[in-house]
């Protein structure tokens, strides 16, 4: 995340941690604020989800998202879904209205539509310079973008997500996003698998993934983490140790975690991650940078 991208940033993750916490102040279900938390973050367009998302090689938007509820183990997920606005209610929607877990490409966005999803355009979704380069790749000039891709040019933020418990002891996770930019048609990162980039229980904790998502993928990285809650460390320990599976594929990703006593943890191994928590012990949080070690 370049200098210029901090302020949006935190201002986008306060945004969704405000109607987060006021949702769980009132007695709102964790499950159901998760997904509204992320719904506010697909609309904001400084992040890879949602509006924002990042556009494929072909030119396009697929997006994926999972949500997961705890008390049950019950879990939606949606991969490569095109023409919706919010992908993280139609994953809400497999969840609740089907007898799957994962649905993918077309078959997705149909289900969505019979849902009664917020259709969209793909140029509904993109801002800045994904607009740009979407009208670029109508004009045909994808070989001049390939050469762009090559020499760096990158969005500057990515996946977003979200973990609660709510009053009555439930816990819930949520993730969003647009994908990697300039992936292959078809790809599908962590967000979408359950385990990999989202994963909720009771009887431990709740994490939410953001980073590279092939390598997430191979260390089923948030079921790694709520095991180790589950094994009692407290969510940022649980957290960091999970993250040190990643040398083994040299990745790089976040975690946010929260357990089945409240207690909360954000780590990453990147320079930057942006986000926010709110307890009954400490008010509305919001950081971008490492925070400094508390004496």
């Amino acid at each position: 995340m370049p200098d210029d991208a901090v302020d949006a940033a935190r201002e986008g993750v306060s945004n969704a941690l405000t109607r987060g916490w006021g949702a769980l102040q009132t007695g709102a279900a964790a499950i159901d604020v998760v997904e509204q938390v992320v719904r506010v973050l697909e609309d904001d367009p400084h992040f890879d989800a949602g509006r924002g998302s990042r556009l494929n090689s072909a030119g396009t938007v697929e997006m994926d998202a999972s949500i997961m509820e705890g008390a049950g183990l019950h879990a939606g997920a949606v991969a490569a879904i095109q023409g919706v606005r919010h992908p993280i209610s139609v994953a809400r929607r497999v969840m609740t209205d089907s007898s799957h877990v994962m649905l993918v490409g077309e078959g997705a966005r149909q289900f969505a539509d019979r849902m009664g999803a917020e259709m969209c355009s793909t140029r509904d979704l993109l801002v800045g310079r994904e607009r740009e380069r979407y009208l670029r790749v109508l004009a045909g000039e994808e070989q001049l973008i390939e050469q762009e891709f090559d020499a760096g040019f990158a969005p500057p933020m990515g996946t977003v997500g979200a973990v609660a418990l709510d009053s009555a002891g439930h816990l819930a996770a949520a993730t969003s996003t647009g994908g990697t930019q300039h992936k292959l048609p078809g790809r599908v990162g962590d967000t979408p698998v359950i385990g990999a980039g989202t994963y909720a229980d009771d009887r431990a904790g709740a994490a939410s993934a953001t980073g590279w998502g092939e390598g997430i993928l191979r260390v089923v990285l948030c079921k790694a983490a709520v095991d180790l809650m589950a094994a009692g460390h407290a969510p940022a320990e649980a957290g960091r140790r999970a993250l040190l599976t990643l040398q083994r594929v040299n990745g790089s990703a976040g975690l946010i975690l929260v357990d089945l006593s409240g207690r909360i943890g954000a780590v990453f191994n990147t320079p930057r991650m942006a986000r926010g928590w709110a307890t009954e012990h400490e008010g509305p949080r919001v950081l971008v940078d490492p925070e400094a070690p508390r004496r």
